[in-house]
């Protein structure tokens, strides 16, 4: 009887709070919250259940939800939010929970590497190295909510633990305001080892001083390989390392 008491008061806990602060924050309730999209449930859900409610589409639009298929140990798909279109082939997305568990990307760069040009398989930026991931996500496509508007969202306890990465947008110039971004040669988005043009290398209106920074580069380095969505999983230390040597010899 004792037992039975003890397992549902640890049950009715989790449904009320994370325990012990071990939930980390995850894509679904940060891209609902910054979208408008009202949508629950696993990410890998969103794009069919947004049939009938939501226009969707394989054109990217400010506030639209860029839903990631499920693929390798990303069980659960993933799902991220469009600030700014760059050109046909770039976006800066919002989201949560890709590049380590918990964390807040805000404004990093996703490209487009479908063959198509639809969006259908991309590359996301990966804060804690400064360089486009290695891996290609393949995608279901962008859902639009009924008014684009980018929501602020404030870390929640209750929405599990997070920290913030400095938004990579800082060295982009503001297109919106008359710079013109450089564009950037579609052969870059197929080869594995090109360089990005400084990232967006916005050029501004007005003289400014050039910038020193080492361009951020698509490589296919296996060790940079990360997986959103990293959920505790029942899988093996030896399933995982057959995993990076299969993507190891894919790339």
């Amino acid at each position: 009887m004792f037992r039975y008491v003890r397992w549902m008061a640890l049950l009715s806990g989790l449904t009320a709070a994370p325990v012990l602060g071990a939930t980390a924050l995850q894509c679904v309730p940060y891209a609902r919250i910054v979208s408008g999209v009202e949508i629950y449930g696993d990410a890998l859900t969103w794009w069919d259940q947004a049939q009938d409610h939501y226009k969707r589409g394989s054109i990217p639009k400010k506030g639209a939800v860029l839903a990631f298929r499920p693929v390798g140990p990303m069980t659960l798909g993933h799902v991220a939010v469009v600030s700014r279109i760059l050109d046909d082939r770039r976006v800066l997305i919002r989201h949560a929970n890709w590049s380590s568990p918990g964390a807040i990307e805000e404004d990093v760069l996703a490209i487009d590497v479908s063959d198509a040009g639809d969006w259908s398989q991309v590359r996301v930026w990966h804060s804690p190295t400064g360089q486009m991931g290695a891996r290609i996500n393949p995608t279901f496509g962008f859902i639009y909510p009924a008014k684009a508007k980018l929501h602020p969202f404030t870390p929640d306890p209750a929405l599990g633990s997070s920290l913030r990465y400095a938004s990579a947008a800082a060295d982009i110039g503001d297109g919106e305001d008359g710079a013109e971004l450089a564009p950037l040669p579609r052969a870059a988005t197929r080869m594995a080892s090109v360089q990005t043009h400084a990232m967006v290398a916005a050029v501004s209106p007005k003289p400014a001083a050039p910038r020193r920074k080492a361009a951020p580069r698509i490589e296919a380095d296996p060790f940079i390989i990360e997986y959103a969505d990293n959920s505790p999983s029942d899988r093996s230390l030896g399933d995982v390392i057959a995993d990076v040597k299969r993507e190891s010899l894919m790339n």
